[in-house]
């Protein structure tokens, strides 16, 4: 019996990153989810109920800090780790602000990527 995928969701406005994180992410054997936008996060986190969320801070409509702390505060999704990403020079603040366990500052290294992703997923 095959194992089953891992499962990342993936929330960033910017396509390209979207694009290059999915297929990084892909060809390392995660299942991605990738959206725009955070309108309906709960309803669509709950569907997926992925091991990692990656959550970019500038993400319409209500930003990466809101999500994150609607995400935090429902008790199915609680658990799931939540690594917050950004440009911003202040991410660590950003990322402690929203309750994420960690942060990936942007622009990253593809393998930071992946050993960040890993490394909440055990």
């Amino acid at each position: 019996m095959e194992a089953q995928s891992k499962k990342i969701v993936l929330f960033d406005d910017d396509e390209d990153i979207l694009s290059i994180c999915s297929y990084i992410l892909s060809e390392a054997g995660w299942e991605v989810h990738a959206f725009t936008d955070c309108n309906n996060v709960i309803e669509r986190v709950r569907k997926i109920m992925p091991d990692v969320i990656l959550m970019d801070n500038w993400i319409p409509d209500v930003g990466g800090i809101e999500t994150t702390r609607q995400l935090k505060n429902d008790p199915k999704l609680k658990a799931i780790p939540v690594i917050y990403f950004s440009a911003n020079s202040d991410i660590h603040e950003l990322a402690a602000s929203a309750g994420a366990e960690t942060y990936l500052a942007k622009p990253f290294d593809l393998d930071d990527l992946q050993k960040k992703v890993n490394e909440y997923c055990l």
